[in-house]
């Protein structure tokens, strides 16, 4: 199974949990309703359209009965969505170290065909060098097992492979120039980290910004985030916001918009590529 292919289970979850609520709304039934219907809470009807469990195909088969779906083509439609939906992520087999909340996110980052990031307490994950990663993860779990501590780093090289894989998205990055001089790891460890970072710039669906302290206060304002675009029509973009032992997924058009201002402003504000290069190379003469 292929990365790509595993990550598409994400997203297809989600489009038939959107499927659902549409039907179930469209029949004026409520979730405690529905969830009745299949020896369920209203809950886990809220999960299974929110795209956050995975499916039994008993249930699909239930939900579309009360909902009036008699068509054979449209019930097999979406059972074979429910079906494809519920194979397994390659970072399944990271599951040890691999909060639950992160593994929805993973799944959307590889499936993504367009991924915007602000980033501002360090190098973003996409980008890091290994050292720079286990410097990063080492100091953010201080007391942890090593051999812990090497799991996560695998997992975040494991991650980046999507930019350079055969359907790799557009990634546009804005990192605050902060993240470039806030220390982790050695000074060799720095300094390999900004090479990096002028060779993946020079990637074609990479797209680097520095956003520089001479600038001022900014559209970033509100800390870093996460956009991602999917290349399904009826999906919308969502916004993904990394908190301490949580995260939030935000999809309504509103909060979009929001976000999609700040990118677009932060993305205007900053140094154009060129010159971002140029930042990283004074940089790496300083460090």
């Amino acid at each position: 199974m292929s990365a790509g292919e595993s990550s598409g289970s994400v997203v297809r979850r989600i489009l038939l949990g959107s499927q659902l609520r549409r039907l179930r709304e469209s029949r004026g039934i409520t979730r405690e309703a529905a969830g009745y219907s299949i020896r369920a809470s209203e809950s886990k009807i809220s999960r299974m359209e929110l795209g956050r469990v995975s499916f039994k195909a008993r249930d699909i088969e239930d939900l579309l009965t009360l909902y009036g779906v008699a068509d054979e083509a449209e019930r097999e439609s979406l059972l074979g969505l429910a079906r494809e939906a519920n194979v397994a992520g390659w970072w399944h087999s990271y599951g040890d170290v691999l909060p639950g909340w992160f593994q929805t996110y993973i799944g959307l980052e590889g499936a993504a065909s367009l991924i915007r990031i602000y980033e501002v307490q360090f190098v973003h994950g996409l980008l890091q060098t290994e050292a720079y990663a286990h410097a990063v993860v080492s100091r953010g779990m201080r007391g942890a097992p090593e051999a812990e501590i090497d799991r996560r780093v695998a997992l975040r090289l494991e991650r980046q492979k999507v930019l350079v894989s055969e359907r790799a998205p557009d990634f546009h990055a804005v990192l605050d120039e902060a993240a470039l001089h806030r220390p982790y790891g050695s000074p060799e460890v720095m300094r390999s980290q900004l090479r990096h970072l002028l060779e993946m710039s020079e990637h074609p669906n990479i797209s680097l910004q520095v956003m520089p302290f001479s600038f001022g206060g900014h559209a970033g304002e509100s800390g870093a985030f996460t956009m991602l675009r999917f290349p399904e029509s009826d999906l919308s973009d969502i916004i993904f916001l990394e908190q301490l032992t949580s995260a939030l997924y935000l999809d309504k058009a509103e909060d979009v918009q929001q976000y999609e201002k700040a990118m677009v402003r932060l993305r205007a504000d900053s140094p154009g590529e060129g010159e971002t290069r140029d930042l990283l190379h004074r940089l790496l003469q300083q460090a």
